[in-house]
Formats: structure tokens, C-alpha cells, sequence
């Protein structure tokens, strides 16, 4: 039999590191299936404009397309080019954008009637979209042969929907580069220098992502300045409440370092530097938190990470770090005490996240578990 041929296309897909998605797929496929990928050659994301990343010896074949419009996630389109890309005689078409965005339903319009389609979504809210959203989102599901839940929320969330539950459904988590995240005591020390910071101080408390209201910033602040324990604060990140973070980081002076929004690449620097970090996000009428990259993230550096009980944040965690209320600033304080107090609380859960993170969201568990799904939709080969 000849191998089967999958087209997995996404426009997170830029960034080398998500993409190590169609790299593991193609690995585990050893041979029975040939993975492509498609990527825009350029996007425009939340923090900066970014560029295709090449990525060392990829084993997937990848084929950058052009994208229009990037500045909105839900507005943009690919290239007519990508339908002459979709027509090539794939067995399976895997598609990370959500259902109810303009990509979505161009790529499910382009894609031939006989080839089976599988959508990913990472929406953990019931929502009713205006027109044409709405009916972007039923005509993709309608068309598609199964979908991909990034989440156990979002399973949950959009299972008994009449768009959704009549098609199969895996509930299966974004995953994490364990080898370019991992606990790296070299990288710890440079980082905390580069910082102006001794390795002997007290434990560093950190947070990386947009900084909005909605991510809790403003409790994580407040939660610091009540807890009487030393600590020191990195925050990494970019976005509305900026000016708000480096007030506050000038208020504490030599505690508090500010790091503007990184690349991705970067990440893994700034996360070694870090004793614990705190993902406060704070769930509104029409968002609460749907994965939480920056928890398995630092769980694969082997940072301790406490947790909001918004969203997916629970299901991320696990047993392997602490989840509090989200709006409990009281609990905050107590539990970033406990940690900053307590050095064999900090190892064992540090333990703990690098364990979560090797079982259950390496890129290579995850891919495993796509290529299962996607294997049970797909043509069966000639």
C-alpha cells in the first residue's frame, strides 16, 4: 500500500515552534504517511508582524501560501493558490483554524467533496456569531468528517451543539517542545544576569503572556504587593495594560524586572529565570482562558505554576501545580506565600510539571494521539 497523504495547514504554523506539530505527525507516521504543511509566509500576530521561521531538518514537506488581511483572526483569507494546494489528492486535510473564521470556511469550500476534512477549535464558549460567522461555523462542520477539541472545556462546551454533535470529536491538548523547553541551570544563571539579578535572592515570581485585564495582571500585582514573604517579579509580555506594569515595576525598583513582549524563541530564557509562575486569568461574559501555553510551557522548564480555576486552566494543571480561585485575592496571597516559603514545595512541583509535561503534552504524545484520530477519518489508502 502506498503511504497515505496528509495536509495539515494552519497560520500558526509561521512560528517553527508550533509547527513542530506537522513535524512530530510526520515522525509518527514512520513512513505510512506523508505530512505537508501549509503556512502564510507572513501574518501579522497579537505582539508583531512575523515572517515564516524555518526550523532545522524538517521531516514534513512545507508550503507557504500567502495571507491577506492577518490583522484580524477572523477576517483573514489565503491565497486562491491554496485551492489548487487542496486539490492534490490528499487522504486526510487537517485544518488548525477555528470554524468560524473566513480561513476556515474558504479552506472547507476548497477542499474536493471526496476527501475527508478535519477541523481544530479552541473555542470554550458558547457563542452566538452574526452573519456570516454563524453560518461559516455550520458549513464547516457540515462538511467536516470530525473535529478536534483543543481541550476538555471546549469538548464539553460545543458537544451537544446540532453543529457538532453529530460528528466525531477527540478532545486532544495543544503540545510544547520539551527539548527546546526543559529545565537548563546554564540558561537560569545568564538569564538571571542578564537581568542584574543574583542567583542567591529571593525566589522569582513570573508571569509571560498579554497583558489585558482578562489575563489577571492587576490581581497578580496586588496579590505581590500583600504577601509579606520575599519575592521577586519578571513579567514578560505586551499589550494594553503596559503602562499600568511599569508603574508598578518602578514602584518596587530593584524587585521588579519588565521584559517587553519576546519571540517565541525566547521564551524558555525568561522562564528559567523564573522560581514559580502565576497564570491569575480571570474568565468575562465572552472569554475565559481556553489552554494556557505559558502553563505547559513552564511546566517543561520545570517551573512550580499556580493557577486560576478559569477555563482550561484546571484540566491543564492537573495535579501538577496549584489552582485558586480566580477571584480570591486572599488565596492568592496565601499560596504565593506558601510556595516562596517553602524551597521542597517548589522542587516537588517542579517535578511534577516536567512529568506533565513528557506525558502529556510533548509535541510527540500529541501527535500520536491526532494522527490516531485523523487516521480513522481518512481515505483508506490504494
Amino acid at each position: 500500500m502506498r503511504p497515505r497523504r496528509l495536509l495539515t495547514v494552519s497560520h500558526s504554523y509561521i512560528v517553527a515552534l508550533n509547527r513542530r506539530l506537522a513535524a512530530e505527525l510526520s515522525r509518527a507516521g514512520d513512513g505510512e504517511w506523508l505530512v505537508t504543511a501549509v503556512s502564510p509566509r507572513r501574518y501579522h500576530g497579537d505582539l508583531r508582524d512575523i515572517t515564516l521561521e524555518r526550523m532545522p531538518e524538517e521531516p514534513n514537506a512545507l508550503r507557504p501560501i500567502n495571507a491577506y488581511g492577518t490583522r484580524s483572526n477572523h477576517l483573514f483569507f489565503y491565497d486562491p493558490s491554496l485551492a489548487r494546494v487542496l486539490r492534490e489528492g490528499w487522504d486526510v486535510v487537517h485544518v488548525w483554524e477555528e470554524p468560524f473564521v473566513v480561513a476556515g470556511a474558504q479552506i472547507a469550500a476548497w477542499i474536493p467533496r471526496d476527501v475527508p476534512f478535519v477541523i481544530s477549535t479552541a473555542q470554550n464558549i458558547r457563542k452566538r456569531y452574526p452573519p456570516p460567522f454563524a453560518q461559516f461555523e455550520r458549513f464547516v462542520l457540515r462538511r467536516s468528517s470530525g473535529w478536534i477539541a483543543y481541550g476538555q472545556t471546549i469538548a464539553r462546551a460545543l458537544g451537544d451543539l446540532p453543529a457538532y454533535r453529530d460528528r466525531p470529536c477527540a478532545a486532544i491538548p495543544l503540545g510544547v517542545d520539551v527539548e527546546a523547553f526543559r529545565p537548563d541551570p546554564e540558561l537560569r544563571a545568564e538569564s538571571r544576569r542578564r537581568l542584574g539579578w543574583s542567583d542567591a535572592g529571593a525566589p522569582v515570581v513570573g508571569y509571560l503572556g498579554r497583558l489585558v485585564p482578562e489575563k489577571g495582571v492587576s490581581l497578580l500585582m496586588n496579590a505581590l504587593d500583600a504577601t509579606r514573604s520575599p519575592w521577586r517579579a519578571l513579567v514578560v509580555g505586551g499589550g494594553p495594560m503596559e503602562s499600568s506594569v511599569r508603574a508598578w515595576a518602578a514602584r518596587h525598583g530593584d524587585r521588579v524586572r519588565f521584559v517587553p513582549a519576546v519571540v517565541h524563541d525566547d521564551v524558555p530564557f525568561h522562564l528559567n529565570a523564573m522560581d514559580a509562575l502565576c497564570a491569575p486569568s480571570q474568565t468575562t461574559p465572552r472569554w475565559r482562558e481556553q489552554v494556557g501555553r505559558m502553563i505547559i510551557e513552564a511546566f517543561a522548564c520545570g517551573v512550580p505554576v499556580l493557577g486560576s480555576d478559569s477555563g482550561e486552566i484546571p484540566f491543564t494543571i492537573g495535579d501538577a501545580g496549584v489552582i485558586l480561585p480566580e477571584r480570591d485575592e486572599g488565596a492568592w496571597v496565601a499560596a504565593l506565600s506558601a510556595l516562596l516559603d517553602s524551597a521542597g514545595r517548589r522542587r516537588e512541583l517542579s517535578e511534577r510539571g516536567r512529568h506533565r509535561a513528557l506525558s502529556e503534552f510533548a509535541w510527540s504524545v500529541v501527535a500520536k494521539r491526532t494522527l490516531a484520530f485523523l487516521g480513522k477519518a481518512a481515505r483508506s489508502p490504494d
